[in-house]
């Protein structure tokens, strides 16, 4: 165990679990991946086909790129950019920094504020990893009342319905060794937000969420680890539960004190969520080698290696995958569409999914959103796939706006009827006319 008496929080997909962050409406979209971290509805009529000219309601140009996702609470839509450095050539004055929290319009995507707060310490060089995801990476959170941020050096804010900011607090200012930048969510439990500030000082934080003080935090050297914290419910017990390289654990997460913890074999880079099960979760990711394993739950401490399920080493993984009906899927961040035997780890299949001519590299770096019995899969150049959610590869459509080339890296949310999916040039509105 490589973790400090005190604390630590838990990775981001909860699939199969009880909702543990707020009770939100039906058209609610609050948090990255949806109201419980899922990323998935039961039912919803968005159409199976979008463009340009098709099923469009709405587009809002942003004022500068992001790799965040939208969340929406009512009849607005939030979502994060940066601007003023590395978001267009020429700009290279990290000097003017600026990170934006844009409220949205969820009926005609009018802007209705856009909160601005400049960089508040020295950023990492917009070179390298950095330019794949830039400086608005991570998605914000609602409980209802207030929209929370994290801004990596920036630090972690809460705004008001209106766009004032109330508090902002600092989760460090350090980098990585890779300088990869920062790109976890911040997450709501109870009177707490929860912040993983891996990359700006390998400590993950309990902040009151009315004023920004520190309740608790989690310090250790616990390594490249850029997952969403999220709450997993177990026996009637709720964990806080996060992938390391290495090692699963499972906190308080009121106190940030460690309960148990499971070996892995997943080394360096654990980015993807973990997806919880029922009695069992499943990590994802690794580093230069990847690996995806299941892991029982249940115990106190060191839960041995009766706990490890199965151990795969046989795909490359960067979105979180869905659980539905005993199968993960995904589309990996080399193109192909995976279906996995959730009890086993086999894959059932693995098909080229890559479509469209804009360029090569990681096509896919979206987690995909199941609506009902199909998986929307945003690809970063060349438009979506519409995937059945079954173990039959069946690509039901592919959607792609024609005037946008630039990248899409969030995943995108659903409210209601309505799918609504970001660049790094603009948010889009899809729905039936």
């Amino acid at each position: 165990m490589n973790l400090l008496p005190c604390a630590l929080a838990s990775a981001l997909t909860l699939a199969l679990c009880a909702p543990t962050l707020l009770t939100a409406a039906g058209d609610d979209w609050p948090r990255f991946l949806g109201p419980t971290g899922a990323a998935m509805v039961t039912e919803s009529k968005v159409p199976l086909k979008w463009s340009d000219t098709e099923n469009l309601r709405w587009k809002a140009e942003m004022p500068g790129p992001g790799a965040s996702s939208p969340i929406v609470l009512g009849d607005k839509v939030f979502v994060t950019c940066w601007s003023g450095y590395g978001d267009k050539p020429g700009a290279d004055d990290m000097g003017k920094l600026v990170r934006h929290l844009v409220c949205l319009s969820r009926a005609d995507g009018k802007v209705l504020w856009d909160a601005q707060v400049p960089s508040a310490a020295a950023e990492d060089p917009f070179k390298g990893f950095i330019t794949e995801h830039g400086y608005a990476t991570n998605t914000p959170v609602t409980d209802g009342e207030r929209v929370y941020v994290f801004f990596g050096k920036s630090g972690a804010l809460a705004f008001d319905l209106q766009g004032k900011q109330l508090w902002q607090t600092s989760c460090g200012t350090s980098s990585g060794e890779k300088r990869w930048g920062s790109a976890a969510s911040p997450i709501v439990h109870g009177n707490l937000l929860i912040v993983n500030a891996n990359e700006e000082s390998q400590t993950i934080y309990g902040l009151d969420k009315t004023t920004g003080a520190v309740v608790w935090k989690a310090e250790g050297d616990f390594g490249m680890a850029y997952a969403t914290p999220n709450i997993v419910k177990h026996d009637g017990v709720e964990d806080l539960v996060i992938a390391v390289p290495l090692e699963l654990w499972g906190m308080n997460p009121d106190t940030g004190k460690l309960r148990w913890y499971a070996t892995h074999g997943l080394t360096a880079n654990v980015s993807p969520c973990i997806v919880p099960g029922g009695d069992t979760v499943y990590v994802f990711g690794g580093f230069p080698a990847t690996r995806s394993a299941a892991i029982k739950l249940g115990g106190k401490g060191d839960l041995g290696p009766s706990a490890i399920l199965w151990d795969s080493s046989s795909s490359t993984y960067v979105p979180t995958p869905i659980l539905k009906d005993g199968h993960l899927y995904v589309i990996n961040d080399q193109g192909f569409a995976l279906c996995i035997d959730a009890k086993t780890g086999k894959d059932v299949y693995r098909e080229r999914a890559t479509m469209g001519s804009r360029g090569g590299g990681k096509p896919f770096y979206a987690s995909p959103v199941l609506i009902g019995d199909r998986l929307v899969c945003v690809s970063r150049r060349n438009g979506a796939l519409v995937l059945a959610a079954k173990p039959t590869y069946e690509l039901l459509s592919t959607n792609e706006f024609a005037s946008d080339t630039t990248h899409f890296n969030g995943s995108p949310a659903v409210s209601g009827d309505l799918l609504i999916l970001r660049s790094n040039k603009a948010v889009y509105c899809v729905g039936t006319k």
